[in-house]
């Protein structure tokens, strides 16, 4: 069969005539499946053509042997409903995919082969990524246009030449796309110069460059290295994204919309990068490292011109002004006449969300129930946790020495920790060690977290653990929480947990309890446990509350879009009707949290906050996004 677009030295042609690809980035797994058909409808409205998305393992296979194409997983209805409202469609399997997701979407349980190396030819990851295309290629290809589908492109890896240059590998990848029935475009994408170009191309595959901005610079070298062909940029980067304790990105319409314009009127291509970004629901959020690691937020808003709730924006406007030039449109109010849309998706107005009860977890089974023994800690991919929280416990034997007038007890060092950590000792809060994103505009050299070891100081419980002196037992209990594992460069792969053990004066503790909390699954639980235990009284410390369940409740008249205002919160993960929407944190720039129409019910709706940093007396539903930082 013939594929329905072919490259040509003079740009794309499609079924034979000359072809513009405007193409917005929609991810399916970062917007509700009730939710796909209007946000794929706002691409048409701002004149695209044609979808783009990725492909993230890890929602389809959470677990070896476990297959999922369903729900939040259900590739094959997104295409379906993107070829409904006429979009072609570019699909970008991976099986690497960056996104800011969590590890570049490869799943959490492919780590625990300690001889498994990823992105390469190495046999036992091939073994791997051959067995799940096996599942996942003949959705892809079934829905070719070359069989009355919508897909018309199918990317090769993803931005290989900034991780390596196996060109075997490549080789591997895009035999097996075709081997499987792809008989459409194959394409790649790096970044916009010979360096990246040279290691991210395969033989068979277009070459396309991801940039945004110095469009005129970036055509001209594309034309020098990859002639003869038509021009695209596979990722138009007219936003950026978050990360924790960092300032808040914008880039005005304009701006953007003039890099747009340079593109369409020399014929270049382009993949808006993101036209709708979306939402990191749970924990599937990323991470990037510049020596600290940089976890990035639950909103992917991305500064899109489709914002995360779908609003139309002012760089939709101009964006849109742009693609007029090239593509016939209507109005643009008549436009979202036709197309049943509202310039702003109805939400819930500003109201209050009832705090009614606060437990201490510490107090429930969950915390104290045995667990199985490790003889060191378990990384998170030994015992099956991908995303959350690992308690470690065990007993320990301290003593107190009088320095200089100064009670002093060893502390705990945590080596290899990865992520963050809370200590609890005989159910006193002792400290949090590890990665502290609240220090993120602070320069790294200054720094002071993130050290290794992570040291967890005792002596200020003294008085309290040992206050005549001597030593005792007592029971350590540490929290170890995965803050995303790093989607891109060379950490990509990396384990999480206390990796290198825990050690204590003069030698590493052994024997420790480990018991897995996956938070994302986990709502239920703890709604169960939040009704059952007794309520926390109000007088009590946050030293011996924390961690803190919370339950609280808002009344809906309808079933409508809001944002849940986390900002007198601390840190930690919200439920919303038993829905993991995610992690919130005070140090921002994200203060509010996205909960779209479908989680939402007419009446009554339950809210669930697990805090690990302190008691949230006041929560609310907000009408817009909010992003800023707290100073918290």
């Amino acid at each position: 069969m013939t594929a329905l677009l072919d490259p040509t030295p003079d740009g794309f042609r499609r079924a034979g005539a000359p072809h513009l690809v405007i193409s917005g980035a929609l991810h399916y797994f970062r917007v509700h499946p009730q939710q796909w058909r209007d946000r794929l409808r706002r691409l048409v409205a701002m004149g695209c053509n044609t979808v783009e998305t990725y492909v993230a393992w890890n929602v389809h296979q959470p677990a070896p042997g476990m297959t999922i194409f369903e729900g939040l997983a259900d590739l094959g209805r997104f295409l379906d409903i993107a070829a409904d409202e006429g979009l072609d469609a570019i699909v970008r399997p991976g099986p690497y995919i960056c996104a800011e997701w969590e590890n570049g979407g490869f799943p959490g349980w492919l780590l625990r082969d300690r001889n498994l190396r990823l992105r390469n030819r190495n046999a036992a990851y091939l073994e791997q990524v051959d067995a799940w295309f096996d599942e996942l290629i003949p959705v892809i290809a079934q829905r070719q246009a070359c069989r009355g589908g919508t897909v018309v492109m199918v990317q090769v890896e993803n931005e290989y030449g900034s991780f390596g240059d196996d060109t075997t590998y490549l080789a591997h990848l895009r035999d097996g796309l075709i081997s499987r029935g792809i008989e459409e475009l194959l394409v790649t994408s790096d970044g916009p110069a010979r360096m990246w170009l040279s290691g991210g191309t395969v033989d068979g595959a277009l070459a396309t460059v991801n940039f945004g901005s110095r469009t005129l610079q970036v055509l001209e070298m594309a034309q020098r290295e990859l002639p003869e062909q038509p021009q695209m940029c596979m990722e138009f980067w007219n936003g950026w994204f978050h990360h924790w304790g960092e300032e808040h990105h914008e880039r005005t319409g304009g701006n953007a919309a003039g890099e747009l314009a340079d593109m369409l009127e020399h014929g270049m291509s382009v993949n808006f990068y993101m036209a709708h970004g979306g939402t990191n629901f749970g924990l599937r959020a990323g991470a990037n490292h510049d020596g600290k690691l940089q976890p990035t937020t639950t909103s992917y808003d991305y500064d899109a011109p489709i914002a995360e709730n779908g609003e139309i924006t002012e760089k939709f406007r101009a964006f849109r002004e742009v693609v007029a030039r090239h593509r016939e449109l209507p109005p643009l109010e008549e436009h979202l006449a036709q197309l049943q849309l509202a310039a702003v998706p109805a939400r819930l107005p500003a109201g209050e969300v009832r705090v009614e009860r606060t437990i201490a977890v510490r107090e429930t089974e969950r915390f104290t129930r045995a667990a199985e023994v490790h003889p060191v800690p378990p990384a998170f991919e030994d015992i099956g946790l991908e995303r959350g929280l690992l308690r470690l416990s065990r007993d320990i034997e301290i003593s107190r020495s009088d320095r200089e007038g100064w009670p002093a007890i060893t502390p705990l060092k945590l080596y290899d920790l990865h992520d963050r950590a809370w200590v609890y000792v005989d159910g006193i809060y002792a400290g949090v060690a590890g990665v502290d994103p609240s220090q993120a505009r602070i320069p790294n050299e200054q720094r002071t977290d993130d050290t290794d070891p992570a040291t967890v100081e005792l002596a200020h419980l003294a008085d309290r653990l040992l206050p005549d002196g001597g030593h005792r037992t007592v029971r350590v209990e540490i929290l170890v929480e995965n803050l995303g594992r790093v989607n891109f460069g060379p950490r990509l792969g990396e384990r999480k947990g206390i990796l290198g053990g825990v050690w204590q004066t003069i030698r590493f503790l052994h024997d420790w309890e480990a018991d897995a909390w996956p938070l994302e699954d986990m709502g239920d639980e703890l709604g169960t446990l939040v009704a059952q235990a007794p309520e926390l009284a109000a007088n009590v410390p946050e030293e011996a509350a924390l961690p803190v369940l919370v339950a609280a409740s808002f009344e809906a008249a309808e079933q409508a879009d809001t944002f849940l205002d986390v900002s007198d919160a601390g840190h930690g993960v919200a439920y919303v009707n038993g829905f993991c929407v995610g992690r919130y944190w005070n140090i921002g720039p994200q203060q509010t949290l996205y909960v779209p129409a479908p989680l939402v019910r007419e009446g009554h709706n339950e809210v669930l906050l697990l805090d690990l940093e302190k008691r949230p007396m006041r929560l609310a539903l907000a009408e817009t996004h909010a992003f800023e930082a707290s100073g918290a």
